[in-house]
């Protein structure tokens, strides 16, 4: 069995990668599909072979799946990601890949968001190619929370438009684990999981754990979806990111990011990583 794990070289990508070969996977069967080969000479060195992959060139696709066996499609991050996640099924389908993996967005067929869109319409065409897949739905990422806590050292402030929504985020080691379960066994084949952290939290909570982590008070600011957007502009943001992003706070308000029920962590089998302890391994990284 050969396991390909697009966008291997960023933070979800080497991460699953790591969990692989920790499961025992050897650095042979793994396949790091990349868009830029040359930035990923630390993976060839561990023996992982390193394909191009870029969503947007159907070309490097289609060559960089022969001979794989399953597919990791780590959700991309260019504007038009719908287009390029459609190009990776579509090659994944005539290369007759045995099993896709997805990292989609929480509750997706459920809230409706502008990033969330992005991630049904994958999903629709995940459906839609026949395709043998596993949809693994991950809620926020705490090292999504970085910058912010960065900020708050000097400001002492975490300002969002989030209302008193919930997250329940777990660190991206804990999602990679995950992927590499989907794509090593056949326990979540043909399933669709809404993947969290056990724990939810408010913002309120996350400024107390911020504090904890930075030894400073830190507090919440909220502020409405519309300000928010309007601070965005001002700090050098384009209207319509300024929006994305705003519209993400706002989904958060609406719950998209509320729910846990332990999936992530009978899945892993250990319980995720607490907010605090992630955001001290996200700042010491």
């Amino acid at each position: 069995m050969t396991l390909l794990v697009s966008a291997a070289n960023g933070h979800l990508g080497r991460h699953v990668l790591d969990a692989l070969l920790e499961r025992g996977i050897p650095a042979s069967d793994i396949v790091a599909g990349v868009r830029t080969p040359a930035k990923a000479d630390d993976l060839a060195a561990r023996g992982i072979r390193v394909v191009e992959f870029d969503y947007s060139r159907p070309e490097t696709l289609t060559a960089g799946l022969e001979g794989v066996t399953r597919v990791l499609l780590i959700s991309g991050t260019d504007p038009d990601r719908a287009t390029g996640h459609r190009n990776v099924v579509e090659a994944a389908r005539a290369a007759g890949i045995e099993r896709l993996v997805y990292t989609s967005a929480p509750r997706v067929d459920e809230i409706e968001y502008a990033l969330g869109a992005d991630h049904l319409a994958t999903e629709r065409a995940i459906a839609a190619s026949g395709l043998d897949a596993t949809i693994l739905r991950n809620n926020w990422y705490t090292e999504n929370y970085l910058d912010s806590v960065s900020r708050a050292a000097e400001s002492g402030v975490i300002v969002a438009a989030v209302g008193d929504g919930r997250v329940a985020s777990a660190n991206r080691r804990d999602y990679a684990e995950a992927a590499a379960v989907a794509l090593t066994t056949d326990d979540l084949a043909g399933q669709t999981l809404e993947l969290a952290g056990d724990v939810t939290w408010t913002y309120d909570e996350l400024a107390a754990a911020a504090a904890e982590v930075l030894g400073r008070a830190v507090v919440y600011q909220p502020v409405s979806v519309e300000q928010l957007a309007a601070g965005l502009q001002q700090a050098g943001l384009d209207a319509g990111t300024a929006a994305f992003v705003a519209g993400i706070d706002d989904a958060i308000a609406r719950g998209a990011l509320s729910q846990t029920d332990g999936t992530l962590a009978r899945v892993i089998g250990h319980p995720t990583t607490p907010l605090v302890e992630g955001l001290r391994a996200a700042l010491k990284g």
